[in-house]
């Protein structure tokens, strides 16, 4: 008798911080001898995040660019739109990836039909998230979603979470259950707490994203899942970085539609107020600059790069709100949208940087915003913090799936 290899399915559609989890996760699977799948937006950046670790890519849905990476946000139309094909994307596609698989892992953008594929196959579903934002809480409001305002001045947040189930149901729900149907499955009432379960698990660190008291949901906390990087800088970039004191790292990563008007001149103009030269981050937004004092990077080892800089000004998003945590480089966090704010305040909370005030800098806010985190307390705060983050949570979760918790 053979012995049995278990087979995980991880399944997101999102920007680069819902994909390079699902890689860090996958290495972690196959170093306890499982087979893994990826199925994610067919975006050519994940396909070589995907490449890096030799696995393919399974496409699922649209690019994740052809979305969001427009001069205008998504609009709640675009959402309408979105939604039903992702749910039939995932019909579709795990239906097929998952067969004879023991696992599906989902996570991104509202996964709906992720469980239903597995419950039709006859197998486990775990639905992982990075933060608590969208978690139903008694002691915070929903964010914003597309669909039914809640009525002004309603402040119970019961009431408000049941207003937020709706409106997944409104975006989710008709093609949702309407695939359910073609499997004989029965309908589904309320999509979000179906896709969440009663016990979600949590790749997120403790430190930076305390859980306890945070959703009414039973959460399982694996920490992280950080996918090992050790590419070495590239030369120019490290020739900059060895040309003068240490710079300010600014990125918005794939915030193209949200990144604030003139960000590159206004953070260049900022970190040269401080005595600071700028590495500038492209990311979706195209971001670039022509100063001498600026060096404009592509994709790069943001572990690596971060232990270099003085200071690390970005969105907020989980993942880079991590690797600057891990990496003890003080940030700034320029929140934009979604679960930015809190990892802005977390950040503040904790004594490792600062939150800007709201979503527009301007070179006199930024620059006094950067001297803030520039101060020597901050930096020893950081690094003492960053001693305290978990790293292993990949592996966690990798054995809580081979295990089958």
């Amino acid at each position: 008798m053979g012995i049995h290899k278990v087979r995980v399915v991880l399944t997101t559609w999102g920007s680069r911080g819902d994909v390079e989890p699902l890689v860090g996760l996958a290495v972690a699977l196959r170093e306890l001898g499982a087979e893994v799948s990826v199925c994610a937006p067919p975006d050519e950046d994940f396909s070589v995040l995907l490449g890096r670790i030799g696995v393919p890519l399974v496409p699922l849905g649209p690019t994740v660019r052809s979305v969001v990476a427009n001069p205008k946000p998504p609009t709640a139309k675009d959402a309408f739109h979105l939604a039903p094909a992702l749910v039939a994307a995932r019909f579709e596609v795990l239906g097929a990836v998952a067969k004879g698989s023991d696992v599906v892992v989902a996570t991104g953008l509202m996964p709906a039909g992720a469980r239903d594929v597995a419950e039709n196959l006859g197998i486990r579903y775990v639905y992982a998230c990075f933060h608590t934002f969208g978690l139903p809480s008694r002691h915070f409001a929903p964010g914003m979603r597309p669909g039914t305002p809640s009525p002004e001045g309603e402040t119970d947040n019961r009431v408000l979470w049941q207003q937020d189930a709706q409106r997944v149901n409104d975006l989710y729900g008709p093609a949702l259950n309407s695939h359910r149907a073609a499997l004989g499955l029965p309908a589904v009432d309320n999509v979000r707490d179906h896709v969440f379960t009663d016990r979600p698990w949590l790749a997120a660190d403790a430190t930076l994203c305390p859980s306890e008291g945070m959703t009414d949901l039973d959460l399982l906390q694996t920490g992280p899942w950080i996918l090992p990087d050790d590419r070495p800088l590239p030369e120019g970039l490290a020739a900059f970085l060895a040309a003068g004191p240490p710079p300010v790292y600014v990125g918005f990563g794939s915030m193209a539609a949200y990144a604030p008007k003139d960000i590159a001149r206004i953070a260049v103009e900022a970190s040269r107020a401080q005595g600071r030269r700028t590495v500038l981050a492209s990311g979706w937004a195209g971001l670039t600059s022509i100063d001498d004092d600026c060096f404009v990077v592509g994709e790069v080892n943001h572990q690596a790069l971060f232990r270099r800089v003085a200071a690390v000004v970005h969105h907020g998003g989980a993942g880079t709100t991590t690797t600057a945590a891990v990496a003890g480089a003080p940030q700034v966090v320029v929140p934009l949208i979604a679960d930015q704010p809190f990892w802005a305040a977390r950040v503040a909370e904790l004594g490792i940087g600062v939150a800007h005030d709201g979503p527009t800098p301007t070179v006199e806010s930024l620059s006094a915003a950067l001297a803030a985190a520039l101060a020597p307390g901050v930096r020893d705060r950081a690094a003492a913090v960053a001693r305290t983050i978990r790293t292993d949570g990949a592996t966690i979760a990798a054995q809580l799936l081979v295990d089958g918790v």
